[in-house]
């Protein structure tokens, strides 16, 4: 069993922030394995370089993981484990959301400090 979703999250938000620990990275596309190959929303999650991807083809997975779990019987006993997946992704999903959120903020402070430098300090043009 693995945890695709959230592996794969990992690597598109290493791509974002720039992150270079190469035992993280090999030890993600090893447990991914065969996963990262192809047109699927685990191979784009894992290679996506903005938090707009991350957010679009986490998604999609997610769509994907609800479908397999409704295509599971409740006796199978893969089925606890892949409930669990669920919720860690819907979970991970809603933390997206609120780094999305923080660094709109963000955005949005610099342009204030921007603007407050230029009408304290006004520039002749």
């Amino acid at each position: 069993m693995s945890c695709d979703e959230i592996e794969a999250l990992r690597l598109g938000l290493m791509n974002t922030l720039g992150t270079a620990d190469d035992a993280v990275r090999r030890h993600a596309e090893q447990e991914l394995g065969d996963a990262l190959d192809g047109d699927t929303p685990i191979a784009a999650l894992a290679a996506a370089e903005s938090v707009t991807e991350l957010r679009r083809h986490l998604d999609a997975a997610l769509v994907d993981l609800e479908e397999e779990v409704a295509a599971l019987d409740a006796d199978d006993p893969e089925y606890g484990y892949a409930r669990g997946r669920l919720v860690a992704v819907r979970d991970a999903e809603r933390s997206l959301a609120r780094f999305a959120d923080v660094g709109e903020s963000f955005l949005d402070d610099l342009g204030d400090a921007h603007h407050t430098l230029h009408e304290v300090f006004p520039v002749e043009e």
